[in-house]
């Protein structure tokens, strides 16, 4: 599948996170303080908490129910209780909006 319209880029606020769901995949994308824009899973591994819902700091989204953190570039927890890793997607910018293919998930 090739990438889709996820949002405006104007939709994002720095250091927040926003939900959007394309072909049934939930995920979150983030815009950090650096500018950049991350899209990861939005669904924490450690309970079915969206993570979109949780805290943006530096390169992390915080579960705002349990606390795990999860790395914007690799999916992986930095803190438990959660293990298990979420999806990666890869970003694109296009004339103001953000594209995202769920079902490219990259490998990190």
């Amino acid at each position: 599948m090739t990438a889709q319209r996820a949002l405006a880029l104007s939709e994002l606020a720095p250091d927040t996170a926003r939900k959007v769901v394309l072909d049934g995949v939930p995920i979150a994308v983030v815009l950090d303080s650096r500018g950049e824009v991350h899209a990861i899973g939005d669904t924490c591994t450690h309970g079915d908490i969206s993570l979109s819902e949780g805290f943006v700091e530096d390169d992390t989204l915080e579960c705002w129910a349990h606390g795990s953190k999860f790395s914007l570039t690799t999916g992986k927890p930095l803190t438990l209780p959660a293990y298990e890793p979420v999806p990666v997607f890869a970003v694109e910018i296009r004339d103001g909006d953000v594209f995202i293919d769920p079902d490219n998930k990259l490998a990190v």
